[in-house]
């Protein structure tokens, strides 16, 4: 294994796109995945974000996997992995919609039950003996927060994980959530992971102004829009033909504008789309989860640190945005 560098890295590794190539068409099989852990922990990315849903389980396996085969010391990498969405036994992808009736029941959501079996699951499929956070995937209406939050702090107390987080989600509920938890000196969330990009910036109203009020880490999925912000905007990509979130990210109103904006500057600066959106994201929040399927695609996120915008670049960029409808949690 070559020296791990040490680098002012200032994104997250995601596994979304690790796993099994039968799930979506542009996940990474296993050895694929093993040359991205590598290369991306050799050269500094120490933090990787997974989650019980992603490939049903093949995500955290195949990541497990990578750490041994590469001999990674776990003590030196930062595993994030989600509670939520079931791991369904017939291949499909994550949906919540009549999980009862196809023989889900207590399989999914933030029950007490649900969150016990499934950090146990992922931490038998990481093979690992503790995560270090512990994020809940969705809101779950169904489940009252006392239930919830009890039984996350549990989870802390058990050693299953270290820390707590959150993803998309509303504001309210998240805030209903974090005070729930300081109020009855139950471990709180560190981290928000959100959806938030050039082209979707809907989290500003009210999430973001609430996490830095709580003291609360942001590390956005999806910084490049499923790809929408790496290439010009009618070149196409497995993903781009694949992924309903990227059409209704194109859809928006001046999507269009902003993505020609980024291409515009990336030839400025003779660098690339993605990039400048990166860096854009990363000026913004405590750092980005970046998701790859090119070991070129890691080469370039990590080089983006010495990429730089000015006020007026970034005032370029941000114009065009209009008031859309939110996804991501909606």
């Amino acid at each position: 294994m070559a020296p791990h560098t040490e680098r002012n890295v200032r994104f997250f590794a995601g596994c979304m796109t690790y796993g099994d190539p039968n799930w979506r068409p542009w996940t990474l099989g296993e050895k694929e995945t093993f040359e991205h852990i590598k290369y991306a922990f050799d050269n500094g990315i120490n933090t990787f974000d997974t989650a019980n849903a992603y490939s049903n389980g093949e995500s955290e396996r195949v990541l497990g996997e990578a750490l041994k085969h590469h001999k990674i010391p776990r003590e030196k990498v930062v595993i994030l992995t989600k509670v939520f969405f079931p791991v369904r036994r017939d291949g499909r992808d994550m949906v919540v919609r009549d999980l009862d009736a196809d023989g889900y029941v207590n399989q999914y959501g933030l029950s007490r039950k649900h969150i016990f079996d499934s950090i146990k699951a992922s931490l038998q499929r990481l093979d690992v003996e503790y995560v270090d956070v512990l994020q809940c995937h969705r809101f779950d209406p169904g489940t009252p927060i006392e239930e919830t939050m009890r039984a996350l702090h549990d989870v802390v107390q058990a050693g299953y994980a270290r820390y707590l987080g959150m993803s998309s989600c509303w504001a309210w509920q998240f805030y209903a959530m974090q005070s729930y938890a300081i109020q009855n000196n139950l471990t709180p969330f560190i981290s928000m992971q959100n959806l938030y990009n050039l082209i979707y910036r809907e989290e500003e109203r009210e999430m973001m102004p609430l996490l830095k009020h709580l003291g609360v880490g942001c590390i956005p999925w999806s910084p490049l829009a499923r790809g929408a912000l790496t290439r010009p905007w009618d070149e196409k990509s497995i993903r781009s033909e694949s992924d309903a979130l990227v059409a209704r990210g194109k859809d928006a109103p001046g999507s269009k504008m902003i993505v020609e904006r980024v291409e515009e500057l990336a030839k400025k600066k003779s660098v690339k789309m993605a990039q400048i959106a990166i860096v854009w994201t990363a000026k913004r929040t405590t750092a980005p989860i970046v998701g790859t399927t090119k070991l070129e695609n890691i080469k370039e996120a990590i080089e983006a640190v010495n990429i730089e915008l000015t006020d007026e670049e970034i005032k370029y960029l941000e114009e065009p945005y209009q008031p859309r409808a939110v996804v991501g949690h909606a």
